[in-house]
């Protein structure tokens, strides 16, 4: 039954997903890493698939993104709402939510029984552009309506011609958030799956030094299971200590966080004025 199931996804996703022969490895790596179990596939998916992606990003106006600046922990662009995805986004979703890659994914992670994110519940495209960045955070443990437990994230990178100059790095810290352990760099057709649970801490704390008019782009999606009552304590996005690592609050990040939003924005008018 398992060779029929693997020969089926290996048929369907050809061309497209080329990972069915590496899923053992996959697994080992995935099982092994260090600080949290992760694993780091590169040329995961056909680049034409990807390219299209970028398209359909590229080709969006300016009101379909939200910009998330709502402290000093995070400054990332977010796009508005699921609903506004394309022909190449929406494609994407199908082929990566269908029974097949959730099998793939079981294998290579060991969970079984992993469920979509149809609703692209804090995932689906993001930007981040020079001078943003996304303190060492560990996600929230269920979907937000749902009440399924999230089990993994998985972060495709969409960035043709990325120097390491330009940071954004993606980066895996210790369970005290005091050191940084692995990092990645979001080159493009890189994907990166890791463990969602507490503490496993990342981030991208470092400001972006891309050129102007350039972003860093990806893909991000939730994955699953049903939740046992009772067996997880619900939460939202935990940011690391403020002593903690490059998370650091200095004064002027401490006055915003404290001032009324009115306060804020005047601050910020007087800074560009």
């Amino acid at each position: 039954m398992d060779d029929q199931r693997d020969s089926a996804i290996t048929s369907l996703f050809k061309g497209a997903v080329p990972l069915q022969e590496r899923t053992c490895s996959l697994s080992e790596q995935y099982r092994n890493a260090k600080p949290f179990p992760h694993v780091v596939i590169d040329n995961a998916f056909s680049p034409q698939i990807l390219h299209s992606l970028i398209q359909e990003i590229s080709a969006m106006s300016a009101d379909e993104w939200v910009s998330v600046d709502k402290d000093t922990r995070e400054r990332t662009l977010r796009m508005h709402t699921p609903w506004i995805m394309g022909p190449a986004g929406n494609d994407f979703l199908k082929m990566i939510h269908s029974a097949a890659f959730l099998q793939l994914l079981g294998k290579i992670t060991g969970i079984s029984h992993l469920l979509p994110d149809p609703y692209l519940l804090g995932g689906g495209y993001a930007l981040m552009q020079a001078g943003d960045y996304f303190h060492v955070h560990a996600d929230r443990s269920s979907a937000y309506d749902t009440g399924l437990m999230r089990r993994l994230a998985m972060i495709v990178f969409l960035n043709e011609f990325w120097l390491p100059q330009f940071g954004g790095e993606l980066e895996l810290w210790n369970d005290k958030a005091t050191r940084c352990e692995a990092s990645f760099e979001p080159v493009f057709n890189r994907a990166v799956i890791f463990e969602v649970k507490f503490p496993n801490y990342h981030g991208v704390p470092r400001k972006i030094c891309c050129p102007d008019g350039m972003k860093r782009k990806s893909m991000q999606i939730y994955f699953h299971t049903v939740a046992p009552e009772g067996s997880i304590k619900a939460h939202t996005t935990v940011f690391a200590p403020r002593t903690h690592g490059t998370n650091r609050i200095g004064v002027r990040g401490m006055i915003k966080e404290i001032a009324p939003p009115f306060l804020v924005k005047w601050m910020r008018r007087r800074k560009h004025a």
